[in-house]
């Protein structure tokens, strides 16, 4: 990493989160468990380009927020994982989605799972978060309810297919 323009935290975060796309790979791996380059590529909303997604994944296995190791499931493929700095963003990105909400104009069924966010506030996203540890660094999440991705997928195609519905 390249020496910061200043030791302000704010400053330090936005270096290191503050381009483009490092916010919406993340994004991708924790809402759609995305965790091959090709998921990532493939499903992203954005358009995110192969040489863009490869500098990124690469900028944030070497800052620490995802690592990168083989496929037990097949042996030419890497699989990329949160680490827990990046799990802990899940507050961020959900306020970050909250103020999406109340001041741009979010389409209905990309908007639902932030609606859900921040209703749901710390208590979902520390679920959350548990999940996510769990999938992505193998801890044991303590027994609950209904997984948050599950809901929150679910939130999402309802709210697709009252959308087809609608028109």
């Amino acid at each position: 990493m390249e020496e910061p323009r200043s030791g302000c935290p704010i400053n330090l975060a936005v270096e290191v989160l503050g381009d483009r796309w490092s916010l919406v790979i993340i994004r991708d791996m924790m809402f759609g468990n995305r965790r091959h380059f090709r998921d990532l590529l493939h499903h992203n909303q954005e358009g995110i380009a192969s040489n863009i997604l490869a500098a990124r994944l690469q900028r944030l296995t070497d800052l620490g927020l995802v690592t990168r190791g083989p496929d037990p499931g097949h042996k030419q493929k890497v699989v990329y994982s949160l680490t827990e700095p990046a799990i802990q963003l899940v507050p961020i990105i959900a306020e970050l989605g909250a103020w999406g909400l109340r001041h741009l104009p979010a389409s209905r069924p990309l908007a639902v799972r932030a609606r859900l966010l921040a209703c749901g506030g710390r208590e979902l996203w520390d679920e959350f978060m548990d999940e996510l540890r769990e999938q992505h660094l193998g801890s044991a999440r303590p027994p609950g309810a209904e997984p948050v991705v599950a809901r929150l997928r679910a939130a999402y195609e309802a709210e697709l297919a009252a959308e087809r519905a609608a028109s």
